[in-house]
């Protein structure tokens, strides 16, 4: 980075934006218990960020968290099929999206993965950098026009929505079905059963859970809004060239074709994955970035210097690594998906741990990231560590997974982010209502506990 860059804006600190505070297992458990909010997080025991390997608390069924890199890999990469995604996982996402990639194993995902591999070749940014435009564009109009506090959670929501919604069904999101799959999918993450603390503790492996009926109509309103979308590209005479297309005529090597439930299921992961773990990170990103003017200040320096008072192009995101970084090291404090659970399906053993089987496995990219033995300063906002490779460790970095599962549209993610924060903070300041209230929370993806409001202004 230039000196006549760095001249240009003001000094800045690294600072600690909320987290937990880290309390004995016994202390963390009871907390959670009298939080009652489902929030995964209050779980977590102070030992947890220090231990390569070893036990989560107390529970029933045994769950031990994995932290050691190349530990990490091998559960993740799980070469002998020993760490199938948990049951939990799986039954809380199936009245959302069936058996689809996100959770099936073994035969069922490697069928599945290879007949939506040349569809999620449509992903690639270079092809859906104008739908980011496109979504960046209308945001742009809302927020000129926003004249009283808003949801920074909705917004961001909305945005990535929309985006996702351009890609895989080339059409964009009206607003209504956007703040009905956001309040669903709220609720949906806030009830569902496999969340609920007393459960993991409590209950023996693979126990069948109930789902309460209003989770189960969250699902159905989802999975109804998907179908409407689905439906007009299967309407006859149909004629797309987008992602939703390139599902439907996808075949397996026996010529089969997926059902609408099974389309559904598929697309439904590609849309939830495309939307929702972006708008998590990005709802982080904003509000940092409201709450330290000196930040806002170094990257519009960076976005003048590389753009002038031009638009924001696909070639020049590449060349913005400041809110590149910025992005990174949110995506280390707030991964979206705070865990990543699987489930020994026999007795084995992690390099001389024991492991029972029905364990629950976890691997937690929120503890990894903010280990002591990894990273110096975890819990500190730092983009500029990502500029010094001397502190970095290979393999404790996962924001989008590792091995065969790794997330397809990580590299769609980073220019998504890079160009709103570019454009977005280029015009606009974002004031958060109450920042010393914000709260982290654990459920299925990392959010706000409470919704994060702000106020809209031009850019000073």
């Amino acid at each position: 980075m230039s000196a006549a860059f760095m001249d240009s804006v003001a000094p800045w600190a690294p600072f600690e934006p909320p987290h937990p505070r880290s309390l004995p297992a016994v202390v963390a458990l009871i907390r959670a218990m009298l939080e009652g909010e489902g929030n995964l997080l209050g779980l977590l025991p102070a030992q947890a960020y220090r231990m390569p390997i070893g036990p989560l608390g107390w529970s029933r069924r045994s769950t031990i968290i994995v932290n050691r890199p190349d530990l990490v890999r091998h559960v993740l990469s799980d070469p002998e099929g020993i760490y199938p995604k948990s049951d939990l996982m799986v039954e809380a996402l199936d009245p959302l999206i069936g058996d689809s990639i996100f959770v099936s194993s073994g035969d069922t995902w490697r069928r599945q993965r290879e007949m939506i591999d040349p569809a999620l070749t449509m992903m690639r940014v270079n092809r859906a950098f104008p739908a980011m435009e496109a979504g960046a564009a209308a945001t742009e109009e809302t927020l000129a026009r926003a004249d009283k506090p808003i949801s920074l959670d909705l917004m961001m929501s909305h945005l990535t929505a929309d985006i996702i919604c351009r890609t895989v069904f080339s059409t964009s999101l009206e607003s209504q079905v956007a703040h009905e799959v956001f309040d669903a999918f709220t609720d949906f993450e806030r009830s569902v059963a496999q969340v609920e603390i007393r459960r993991l503790i409590m209950d023996r492996a693979w126990t069948r859970i109930p789902q309460k009926q209003h989770v189960l109509d969250a699902c159905t309103l989802i999975r109804g809004h998907l179908g409407a979308l689905l439906d007009t590209h299967l309407e006859a005479g149909a004629s797309f060239d987008d992602i939703c297309a390139a599902v439907i005529e996808a075949r397996d090597i026996e010529g089969r074709a997926f059902t609408r439930k099974e389309l559904i299921d598929q697309l439904g992961v590609l849309f939830l994955a495309g939307h929702e773990t972006s708008a998590s990170a990005l709802t982080w990103v904003f509000f940092i970035l409201a709450t330290q003017p000196a930040l806002v200040a170094r990257l519009r320096a960076e976005v003048q210097a590389v753009c002038g008072d031009g638009p924001v192009t696909f070639e020049q995101t590449r060349r913005m690594p400041f809110i590149r970084n910025v992005f990174r090291e949110t995506l280390r404090l707030y991964p979206p998906i705070t865990f990543l659970p699987r489930v020994a399906n026999e007795a084995t053993s992690l390099d001389g741990y024991r492991i029972r089987r029905g364990a629950l496995v976890m691997v937690a990219p929120w503890v990894l990231h903010r280990h002591q033995s990894y990273w110096r300063n975890p819990h500190l906002f730092d983009p500029d560590r990502f500029d010094r490779e001397a502190e970095m460790t290979a393999g404790a970095y996962i924001p989008f997974g590792i091995g065969p599962r790794v997330c397809a549209g990580a590299a769609f993610a980073q220019v998504e982010a890079v160009l709103l924060v570019a454009r977005l903070f280029r015009r606009f300041d974002f004031h958060v209502a109450a920042p010393e209230a914000v709260r982290p929370a654990a459920r299925l993806t990392t959010r706000p506990v409470g919704q994060i409001m702000v106020t809209v202004t031009p850019a000073r």
